[in-house]
């Protein structure tokens, strides 16, 4: 059943447009908001899984190299005393 009254009708005309307007200025927001945190997130300085894992692999590497040569260090040492 529909009203006759042009003032109800009027009325729903201005809430259905209020509806969209904050539904627009919601995407809106969320949109702008999306961009400023890939602005500040795209400005720090972040490295990738795989350049941590290399570097990680580079690392743990010469740690043991360091450690054979420590070894072979102290040898040479004792043997020299």
């Amino acid at each position: 059943m529909q009203s006759q009254n042009p003032m109800i009708a009027d009325f729903v005309k201005l809430m259905n447009g209020a509806a969209g307007t904050f539904a627009g200025m919601t995407r809106e927001a969320q949109q702008s908001a999306r961009e400023r945190i890939k602005e500040t997130v795209g400005g720090l300085d972040f490295v990738s899984r795989e350049e941590f894992d290399a570097v990680k692999a580079m690392a743990a590497k010469a740690r043991e190299e360091n450690e054979v040569l420590a070894a072979r260090l102290d040898a040479l040492e004792a043997k020299a005393k």
